[in-house]
């Protein structure tokens, strides 16, 4: 993929919520390929939400950079998904964004969690199965918090932080 020129800032780069658009992006494929696809939204008894999502930004994209996403299926239950997905250069392979998200199949009646369709269940095994010999990700898990400089978690006006 690559950013459109809409996509990007005064600054050349990127704005950040569209990193979000091609980690969606990403996913509406990824879902595709377990059949939570379009149809299914539309003519089935359910959907899919985000519960949560985590990002990092690593490095800045450009305007016309190619990039690559990727995803892994980290964990499921019988109503939720846990992901992490990478952004990197399509050639370079340098890391650009991480997200980490978890998904919940809520069904149009109620609109309330409930268990995905057994043959949904059976195409997800298949792909957790096909990513259990994938390293974990170490993004994945992590907390958003100020690292502690030893005064009180502040850091002085001429203190550089740790990232």
């Amino acid at each position: 993929m690559r950013p459109e020129p809409a996509w990007i800032d005064d600054n050349n780069y990127m704005n950040m919520a569209y990193y979000h658009v091609m980690f969606d992006r990403t996913l509406d494929e990824a879902l595709d390929l377990v059949g939570l696809d379009e149809d299914y939204y539309r003519e089935g008894p359910s959907t899919i939400f985000v519960a949560e999502a985590h990002l990092s930004y690593r490095r800045e994209v450009l305007a016309d950079m190619p990039v690559r996403v990727t995803l892994q299926l980290i964990d499921y239950d019988v109503k939720r998904m846990h992901l992490a997905l990478e952004m990197r250069h399509a050639q370079e392979g340098w890391l650009a964004a991480t997200a980490e998200v978890m998904l919940l199949h809520i069904l149009h009646e109620g609109r309330k969690v409930g268990p995905f369709p057994p043959e949904i269940l059976e195409a997800i095994a298949v792909m957790k199965s096909a990513h259990a010999a994938l390293p974990r990700p170490d993004h994945i898990g992590r907390v958003i918090t100020i690292p502690n400089t030893g005064r009180a978690g502040k850091v002085g006006r001429h203190q550089t932080p740790r990232f």
